[in-house]
């Protein structure tokens, strides 16, 4: 019962909110979404205690879902320790967030709608969580999708947020058909789409075959890609990331909802959850570790040349999820969940901080209109560093660190560990993604708080520290940001502790454990992130503080490169070039040639034009002179009696 309550009450809450939430007024739509909440993670701690420490993993069977001649798929709750991780992760993100939201949204006329959608997008993220089978994971996948369409684009007047969440809408559906091809190559392979039925037969399959699109390919290879794919999208890995940025588009409690624990984990969690038979797909395993350390390292340098506040975490994000499949791909899953979890706290505690800077600077986003004011708001500046040295992965070695210190070194470390050429690959874009992250995560800081106000006089005269609403979801992340890192450590990623807490639920070849390799491994590999994010962080320190003027300079010495860079690699100018106008150019000559020359043309309006071509030419007989009637007359009269003369 604890488990359907824990999934099911942001969806009664958002129904609640959804339909009566005129009648029950602003406030009553807020206390039904938040309360539901409140419940529903305070079920998620007892279940992650029930399943995780306890080890009681179970499989609640709600109905019989599809019943198709021999295909058989049950609506079901799988709760094992993966599961268990998830519903403290996602629950806890968005009742903090659907707290702050009371704050934040305080003037918008729609706060029932809002917080609807929240509830909405939290359950859907839940049944993705949840699934026992990847049907049902795949309408979790689409609704989360739907979801955040829906929150995006919450400022619906405004062109730029129509265009984000169409953007985004888009993007994903190409990623979600790779997802759904990969989901028939399993069937195919295996004759179920059921985990139950699946993992255990992987080994069985590791040298099976089949023809794809004309190729003899390996089966586990191509259906693990086609997933892949899948979480590409989700997760904005490099190539279908072009949505993420413009996703600021929403309001900044949706970033943070978002970008922190909830949609772009789907695909990490996606491709955990497939360990078993991940394992038994190498070539996947590597195009997965590539592209993770490649986005790592591009959105990293995107981040450094970017001034809205916003976009520079959203390609933290990005860059951080870059991590997080890399892991994956030297087979260190419990490291990627280990990551997603600590990183979903300081990130949705950096988002949130910033939404109390733009409440505070009256809507201003532009780091460079900011700067001189953490005197003014110290709780959010405390907050935000405490985010930040999360983030940079800063601490002590042996004596105590911020949650990213444990789970962004142990991914470094595994990648190094596992021995293979895509490892290094991974871990040595890992030390330069590292060393950007914490130089643009105190160029945000610095620009941000400190320096000389560069904001009107206007603008600085109301700058107020956020109310409790606000700033306590930020305490509660904090506190997670502080401890989730330490705490976690040993039963994730840890010697002994390590299979004891995951029983199973994610499944790792012996000789695949680069986990169990890293901690052999040279200190100097773990070692190696902190001493470079040092460096950032000192880097950043002298070029906006000591020696403001050194950016514009390095700047114009680089500039080909800083225009690249700054473009985003021109990645939306190419794909408007190659999909977007020849889509609009077809679209355009189907509608106009197509439906309207040809379709329309011969056909309804043609033949209405035609009618009343004759109907007019008709109508010019009807002059109203009795010749001109009498003349028709003997004209018919003429036909009639030729007619009957010249028959056969």
């Amino acid at each position: 019962m604890a488990v359907i309550a824990a999934i099911f009450l942001p969806l009664l809450a958002s129904f609640i909110a959804g339909f009566f939430g005129r009648r029950i007024g602003d406030r009553g739509s807020q206390l039904v979404t938040c309360a539901a909440m409140l419940v529903a993670l305070g079920l998620s701690i007892h279940l992650f205690v029930d399943v995780a420490i306890n080890g009681h993993a179970q499989v609640v069977t709600l109905a019989n879902w599809v019943a198709s001649g021999a295909f058989h798929v049950d609506w079901a709750l799988r709760v094992d320790t993966l599961t268990a991780v998830m519903l403290i992760v996602v629950n806890g993100v968005s009742t903090m967030v659907h707290i702050y939201s009371v704050g934040y949204m305080s003037h918008d006329p729609d706060k029932p709608r809002f917080m609807s959608y929240l509830s909405l997008f939290t359950f859907m993220m839940l049944m993705l969580v949840t699934a026992d089978n990847l049907l049902q994971m795949f309408f979790g996948w689409e609704g989360v999708g739907v979801a955040s369409y829906l929150l995006i684009n919450f400022w619906f007047e405004k062109k730029s947020a129509n265009d984000a969440s169409m953007k985004a809408f888009l993007v994903n559906r190409v990623g979600d058909f790779g997802f759904a091809l990969g989901i028939f190559s399993i069937f195919i392979i295996f004759g179920s789409v059921e985990f139950s039925a699946i993992f255990p037969a992987a080994a069985s399959k590791a040298h099976a075959t089949f023809n794809f699109l004309g190729w003899h390919v390996s089966a586990l290879d191509c259906a693990c890609l086609l997933l892949f794919v899948g979480a590409m999208g989700k997760s904005a890995q490099l190539g279908l990331h072009t949505w993420l940025p413009d996703a600021m588009e929403g309001p900044t409690p949706v970033s943070a909802l978002i970008h922190a624990a909830t949609m772009v984990t789907a695909g990490v969690f996606m491709l955990a959850r497939m360990s078993p038979v991940f394992e038994y797909a190498p070539t996947a395993l590597a195009v997965v570790t590539v592209l993770g350390a490649l986005t790592a390292f591009v959105a990293a340098t995107i981040g450094m040349t970017q001034f809205d506040i916003k976009r520079v975490i959203a390609y933290s994000t990005m860059s951080q999820l870059g991590y997080m499949f890399f892991a994956i791909g030297v087979s260190a899953y419990q490291a990627a969940v280990f990551h997603l979890m600590t990183h979903a706290f300081f990130k949705a505690l950096l988002f949130l901080g910033a939404g109390s800077v733009i409440h505070a600077m009256s809507g201003e986003q532009d780091m460079r209109k900011m700067g001189g004011i953490w005197k003014l708001i110290p709780y959010t500046w405390v907050m935000m560093w405490i985010g930040n040295l999360a983030l940079a992965g800063i601490g002590i070695p042996g004596v105590y660190g911020f949650a990213g210190f444990y789970s962004k070194d142990i991914i470094l470390e595994a990648a190094y560990a596992s021995g293979t050429g895509v490892g290094h690959f991974a871990y040595w874009l890992g030390i330069a993604a590292a060393f950007m992250t914490a130089f643009y995560s105190w160029r945000l800081l610095f620009m941000t708080f400190h320096g000389k106000p560069r904001a009107s006089k206007d603008v600085m005269d109301h700058v107020h520290e956020s109310p409790v609403v606000m700033t306590g979801p930020l305490t509660v992340l904090a506190v997670g940001a502080l401890l989730a890192g330490i705490v976690g450590y040993n039963a994730f990623v840890g010697h002994e502790a390590r299979p004891e807490f995951w029983r199973g639920a994610i499944q790792v070849l012996h000789a695949h454990d680069s986990i169990h390799a890293a901690h052999e491994g040279p200190h100097w590999v773990g070692f190696l992130p902190l001493v470079v994010g040092l460096v950032g962080i000192g880097l950043a320190y002298v070029c906006y503080i000591l020696v403001p003027s050194m950016p514009a300079t390095f700047t114009k010495i680089v500039k080909p490169l800083h225009v690249l860079v700054f473009n985003k690699y021109f990645f939306d100018q190419i794909y408007t070039a190659l999909f977007v106008k020849p889509a609009m150019l077809l679209g355009f000559g189907l509608w106009k040639a197509g439906d309207g020359a040809i379709i329309d043309g011969l056909g309804p309006d043609g033949v209405a034009k035609t009618t009343r071509g004759v109907a007019a030419g008709v109508s010019r007989l009807q002059s109203g002179y009795v010749y001109h009637y009498a003349f028709a007359m003997v004209i018919g009269v003429v036909a009639l009696v030729g007619w009957f003369y010249f028959k056969p």
